[in-house]
């Protein structure tokens, strides 16, 4: 069984960082697609950042460019977003996405 468990978020000043984890489990960790994605009240879902093993490519939303960092370590089947430079903006619940499956989230939330 897939599972997908978040974690890193909490309360940061704008300006600045937090990464968030997501450590997965049920299908091999050498062939993926894993994403993130985050929500905030009354708005769909929202891409932000994605990783695929297939030849290590990556996607970041127009939003995060230059801003946050996705990564991955097969040791640990751990998929990593490294956030920095934060803005209020960027408050939502993020969640780590492999295909059908969701974690269960980790709120960010960022002061001005």
């Amino acid at each position: 069984e897939v599972q997908l468990v978040e974690s890193g978020g909490g309360l940061v000043q704008a300006g600045g960082s937090l990464r968030l984890s997501c450590v997965a489990s049920g299908f091999t960790f050498d062939d993926y697609a894993i994403g993130w994605f985050r929500q905030v009240p009354g708005k769909e879902r929202e891409r932000v950042s994605c990783i695929r093993s297939f030849d290590d490519s990556t996607y970041y939303a127009d939003s995060v460019k230059g801003r946050f960092t996705i990564s991955s370590d097969g040791a640990k089947n751990t998929v990593y977003l490294q956030m920095n430079s934060l803005k209020p903006e960027d408050t939502a619940v993020y969640y780590c996405n492999y295909p059908g499956y969701w974690g269960q989230g980790t709120q960010v939330t960022v002061s001005s």
